[in-house]
Formats: structure tokens, sequence, C-alpha cells
């Protein structure tokens, strides 16, 4: 198990969440083997232990997830002759319904904005890290660990490393990039105080921004905005790509600003844009509703 892991950090570049995810799938089915390698399993171990899952009210993508990963440690392992079948070709994993991302309204985005009170440090850089992650659809871990040295202002772009180390280069637009500058002019110098730090985004103590931090003030500006959506980082991304496809931009582009590496990660957000359209074809259309 150890090999495969070391194998994914190395060729795969994946984070050390997901190669932690990977270990936690890997290690629950070996507990379910009962002492067994995870060499000798067969076909009906995994069709056995995916049945234990829905027995047991596992979430459907959770089971799904822990299949893709007992699939690509026996891929692995049959490649490097480990194994002389691989135990789960053949296995069907559980049907997994389409998750559309929870959307904010453009008018909510804009309300969400103009949450933060921006007449003292913390409020200008959470202003300023609001409209930098719905510009460009950072992930969170992006934002979080931007360096003042990946913004090109005279350009007007960002030079993102995500996930598997892969670098794009991302627009800010005008409003954003206007709010990291004042940020960083008025506000910056003084969270850094007497340290020294490369990170864009700093707390009172010139530490990085932290993840549960950012969250934190996220919900506290959702209430303060009368937002009700339940909200994450993630939701302004979601917004970032679905709003650029309700304006009409080309998929593919969407896909190249958000980092994925598979088109199909990117299509999710067809589905909520064709779901927005319904909504409004269905409240402004003379014939969008059926009379009750």
């Amino acid at each position: 198990m150890a090999r495969f892991l070391e194998t994914l950090r190395a060729e795969a570049g994946l984070s050390a969440s997901t190669l932690a995810a990977y270990g936690r799938d890997l290690q629950d089915f070996v507990r379910f083997l009962q002492g067994r390698a995870l060499h000798d399993a067969r076909r009906a171990d995994v069709t056995a232990y995916l049945a234990r899952e829905i027995h047991k009210g596992r979430r459907a993508r959770t089971s799904a997830r822990r299949l893709s990963s007992l699939r690509r440690f026996y891929r692995q392992a049959l490649a490097q002759g480990a194994v002389s079948c691989d135990p789960t070709e053949g296995v069907a994993g559980p049907r997994v319904g389409l998750a559309l991302p929870k959307m904010l309204a453009e008018h909510e985005v804009e309300s969400l904005m103009e949450a933060p009170a921006c007449d003292n440090p913390e409020g200008l850089r959470d202003r300023a890290m609001l409209e930098v992650l719905y510009a460009t659809g950072l992930r969170v871990s992006e934002l979080i660990g931007l360096r003042v040295a990946q913004v090109d202002a005279q350009a007007g772009v960002l030079r993102v490393i995500g996930k598997g180390d892969r670098e794009r280069l991302v627009p800010l637009g005008e409003e954003a990039l206007a709010w990291w500058l004042r940020y960083v002019r008025e506000a910056r110098m003084a969270l850094l105080g007497t340290h020294v730090s490369p990170f864009g985004f700093l707390t009172r103590r010139g530490a990085p921004m932290t993840r549960q931090a950012f969250w934190h003030n996220l919900k506290r500006y959702a209430r303060k905005a009368g937002i009700r959506t339940p909200l994450s980082p993630h939701t302004l991304r979601h917004a970032f790509a679905t709003h650029l496809i309700n304006h009409g931009a080309d998929l593919r582009v969407v896909q190249l600003l958000l980092g994925h590496a598979d088109l199909s990660t990117t299509q999710i957000y067809t589905h909520v844009a064709r779901a927005r359209l319904k909504t409004l074809h269905a409240a402004h259309h003379p014939r969008g509703q059926r009379p009750p």
C-alpha cells in the first residue's frame, strides 16, 4: 500500500489530502478482509464489500469513491505483476446522481462583496479575498496560498499552481485587481507588522490566512448580506464558473480557468446553467408554467 501511495504522489502529483483519502479507503478494505492480504482479494470480496457498504447505509458517492480507489490500486498492482488478475474488473459501482453545486445568484454575490467593512485592515483584506475568489474561481487552498509574486498587476493576471503542480494563468479583471492593489497599499503592511512573508493574504499576526478562518469569515459575511444559502469557500468557485457560462463563455475556456484536468468535471456547470434557464423561463415566459 505504501508503494502504491508513493507512486501516486510521485507520478500523479496528488495532494496530501487526496493521498490520505486513498489510504483510508484501502485500510477500510483491509479491515474487511480480516487478516487476508490485499493482493489475495478476489472479485467476490469486492462485491461483498460493496454490499456491506449498502447494508450500512453508506452514501452511493462514498461507495463509488472507495471502489475507484480499489480499481486504481489493483490496476497498478496488475501492471507491476504483483497480482495475476484485477478483482475490481467488471464490478459495477453504485449509481451516483448528478450533484449540482450550491449556487449564488449574481445579486447575492454583489451583496456578499459589500458585506466587509473596508475601514480597517481585516475588512479590506476580506473584501479583496472575496473579489479575487469570485473573479478567478480559485480553489480556497490556492487563494490562501497565493503569494504576492504570483500576481502580475501590470498584465492583470495570476499565476496559479494547482493540483498536480499544473500551472495556469487566470485573468483578475479590473474590479478584483483594483481591490487587490488597494489591499496591498493600505492594509497588508499593517497586518504584516514586523514579520516577513511571501503570502498575500495575512492574519493580524502576519501569518498566512487559514482555510478555517476564511470559512468562518465567509459565513459571517453571508449572514450580514442576508444570504440563506449554505455557503462554503467553494461556493464562489461554483458561482464564478456558472456565471461565466450563463453569459456565454466557452466550456473549454472555463475548464482552463478552473484548472480542471478533464472537461467532464467542468460539464456539471452546464447543468447548473440549464437549471437556471429553466427557472427563468418558468418565471417570465407567458407559457412557462401551466395554470394550477
